[in-house]
């Protein structure tokens, strides 16, 4: 697939004589120009057919287009949406239910220090619970459930989960695309800083704050010695299976992922 830029050689239709590209940026409108979208190359094409298709349960890329597959973490998780895969890590029991002990002992395995545990149980619980509450009745416990999970979505972040839990592959690769510079395979705190101000949508204080946590907890979870957070450790933490390599290599037990 091409793409090009606006000009005016176009025919009655704005399309750039003599081609069928589709036109990305317009050199007059700076944004479209500086921030481009995710074009996948013939060869990423051949591997991943129709990215802007919402995958239920694959974190899938042109690069890992059966999503992850190491230890079977794709097949053990194909009855869970992405974003339930995501959260599965903490429910340690299995039983589609996390409790606000079992989101600290989740963050305190994964190597967050004991504030950033706390901090992070009390953002996420009570941000979260009650949106994923089987009932109108609010969860005097504050915990979340896995089968509401996709009501916990908020807006003003990346799009790579869409509204019922499933994972898009054009979105995570846009962002990427639109904030990186397209040679390191991933993205600096600026750049990530630039992302989350760039996808920011109007009068939605609760997603800005949820951007700018969920992107803080990611640097410090993965904390790159060169400062570039790599776009496939960012696609495994949206399905959850780069907390169960790190906890095990933390404490050296293994986890039983279902």
């Amino acid at each position: 697939m091409r793409s090009s830029s606006y000009d005016e050689n176009t025919d009655d239709n704005g399309i750039p004589d003599g081609t069928r590209e589709i036109v990305t940026s317009i050199p007059g409108y700076e944004v479209t120009v500086k921030r481009k979208p995710y074009i996948p190359t013939d060869e990423e094409e051949l591997h991943l057919k129709n990215p802007g298709i919402a995958r239920a349960n694959l974190a899938a890329t042109a690069s890992h287009p059966y999503g992850t597959t190491t230890n079977n973490y794709a097949k053990t998780h194909a009855s869970q949406t992405v974003l339930q895969q995501h959260c599965a890590f903490f429910d340690y029991d299995n039983d589609g239910i996390i409790w606000p002990s079992d989101t600290y002992r989740g963050f305190r395995e994964i190597g967050f220090n004991i504030f950033l545990s706390l901090l992070s149980m009390f953002v996420i619980h009570v941000n979260f619970s009650y949106p994923s509450c089987p009932s109108l009745i609010p969860d005097p416990l504050f915990r979340l459930y896995l089968s509401n999970i996709h009501k916990t979505k908020h807006g003003s972040d990346t799009g790579t989960y869409d509204n019922e839990g499933r994972f898009i592959p054009q979105k995570f690769e846009d962002f990427f695309s639109k904030y990186g510079d397209g040679e390191k395979d991933g993205l600096t705190a600026w750049e990530i800083w630039e992302g989350i101000k760039g996808q920011r949508g109007i009068m939605d204080p609760i997603g800005w704050g949820g951007a700018v946590f969920e992107w803080f907890a990611t640097y410090i979870f993965l904390w790159p010695e060169d400062g570039i957070v790599r776009k496939e450790d960012v696609r495994r933490i949206y399905d959850g299976s780069l907390f169960y390599e790190v906890a095990e290599k933390r404490t050296g037990k293994t986890r039983t992922r279902r």
